[in-house]
């Protein structure tokens, strides 16, 4: 009998000392997945910390037109800042603003590194060769994309109403949802919409092949 108690007494012990190594091993995992997160957010951009200019002056911007090479990032935030990882005041880079419009234009071979945080952007036009990315998750009732030339856009979204335009070889590669969701989209231009769900979505084709088109192509 006294076997059996020191025998229970022991396996509840060992019970107790495993649930204990599992919450603790859980909170550690919780505590890295914390710091992981934290150090993804300050360096998910490829950045150049020996190189970045903060412009701070710049806000209430509702709209971002890109030309040339640059690689820009967009994030939601409370208040409006650009961050630039580059020496672009030596590179004949610009990044203005004007009437709500930020312009970002380089045509240098090295990227231009840009990281916009807004908090009522709601448009992004891309040109050339550049291409737009969010970072996290983009909250707005209407956002309107337009690529052209040969730029690209990978965006994360939550709106209500979406529009995008992919025009010459553009490419869009979008993930999240909308309830409405207008795409426009030129033959030769490259939309991968495969993870972004809407309620209602309007397609429109821009220089498609039509019937006549292929019949001729036969003869």
């Amino acid at each position: 009998m006294v076997v059996f108690k020191i025998n229970k007494v022991y396996n509840e012990l060992t019970i107790k000392i495993i649930n204990i190594m599992k919450k603790t091993i859980l909170s550690i995992i919780t505590l890295v997945t914390i710091v992981l997160g934290i150090s993804n957010l300050s360096y998910a951009a490829p950045v150049n910390s020996n190189y970045v200019t903060t412009l701070t002056n710049i806000s209430a911007i509702n709209k971002i037109e890109v030309r040339g090479n640059v690689e820009l990032y967009i994030s939601d935030a409370t208040t409006d800042q650009v961050k630039v990882y580059n020496k672009y005041y030596s590179e004949s880079a610009v990044v203005q603003t004007k009437n709500g419009v930020l312009n970002i234009a380089s045509y240098s071979t090295e990227k231009l590194v840009v990281w916009v945080s807004a908090n009522q952007l709601n448009s992004v036009s891309v040109y050339d060769n550049s291409e737009v990315k969010s970072f996290g998750q983009l909250s707005r009732i209407e956002f309107n994309v337009d690529l052209h030339d040969s730029a690209s856009a990978k965006l994360n979204l939550d709106v209500f109403t979406a529009n995008v335009l992919v025009n010459d070889r553009a490419k869009a590669d979008l993930s999240g949802s909308a309830s409405q969701f207008s795409l426009s989209h030129n033959f030769a231009a490259s939309v991968n919409n495969n993870n972004f769900k809407a309620d209602h979505f309007t397609e429109t084709k821009i220089n498609f092949p039509t019937a006549a088109d292929e019949d001729m192509v036969g003869i």
